[in-house]
């Protein structure tokens, strides 16, 4: 079953649960898959590395918005947003730690032949396709810094 499927059966066992926080995020994952079977040169198909682009979008959205929330002092519309954050992720890869996301990078600046910090886009050019779903991108960016910069 790919993700697609499996996001259309979570969403009627969340409206059997009346679970409407995980229901309204998955709603949206659908929405965002259905539109992308649907774009212009997609021919109704959705690969795996379409979908999970498109969820650590949602994530981001999510999280930014909370972050705006927060700084409004809307706390109840900050958690909403949150949750939904946090049902997304529960469909995105796992998550690398920091010295998993430091020995990749390692990895890739030595596999590019990076040696200086002027070489940033060409490491970051591997490192986000690599990487995508499994780190946020101003992590990788972050640590691709730190290591460039010790080199």
């Amino acid at each position: 079953m790919d993700l697609f499927d499996t996001i259309s059966e979570d969403i009627k066992k969340a409206m059997l649960a009346r679970d409407k926080v995980r229901l309204e995020a998955l709603r949206g994952i659908k929405k965002e898959f259905l539109e992308a079977r649907a774009a212009k040169g997609a021919n109704g198909e959705l690969s795996a590395e379409t979908a999970v682009r498109i969820m650590v979008k949602m994530v981001k959205q999510r999280k930014e918005s909370a972050r705006i929330y927060a700084d409004n002092n809307r706390p109840e519309l900050e958690a909403a947003e949150l949750a939904e954050a946090a049902v997304i992720e529960e469909y995105l890869p796992r998550q690398l730690s920091a010295a998993e996301l430091e020995a990749e990078i390692r990895a890739i600046v030595a596999e590019t032949g990076a040696s200086s910090p002027r070489e940033m886009g060409k490491v970051m050019g591997v490192a986000t396709k690599r990487l995508a779903g499994r780190a946020e991108g101003r992590a990788v960016s972050e640590m691709v810094k730190t290591v460039l910069n010790n080199l």
